[in-house]
């Protein structure tokens, strides 16, 4: 059974930073494809950055390129998104989500696995 658990997020101010965790369990992990989605209520779960196994280079919605930084550790089961320069519009519960494409998608329908989300905030 797939399972995926989220884990480092939090109540920050603006311009800090925090990295999120989210551990894999289930899965041949260096064959899945793995993503952060963000969503906030009332709002649709947007993309924010996926790491492929079938590509080195990762894929980062145009909002958080520069600031986000999402790295996978294969032998520990582990995706991370280090979350740099944070701003009030980050506010969101982040989803680790899973998927055994070769490439990243932006759509949450193409992903099978779900985390159970966390919540970042960011406010002064």
């Amino acid at each position: 059974q797939v399972q995926l658990v989220e884990s480092g997020g939090g109540l920050v101010r603006p311009g800090d930073s925090l990295r999120l965790s989210c551990a894999a369990s289930g899965v041949t992990f260096n064959t899945y494809t793995m993503a952060w989605f963000r969503q906030v209520p009332g709002k649709e779960r947007e993309f924010v950055a996926a790491s492929s196994w079938g590509s080195f280079i990762p894929a980062y919605t145009d909002s958080v390129k520069g600031r986000f930084t999402i790295t996978r550790d294969n032998a520990k089961n582990t995706v991370y998104l280090r979350m740099n320069s944070l701003k009030p519009d980050d506010t969101a519960v982040y989803y680790c989500a899973a998927d055994r494409s070769p490439v990243g998608k932006v759509s949450p329908n193409e992903y099978n696995y779900w985390g159970q989300g966390t919540q970042v905030t960011v406010s002064s």
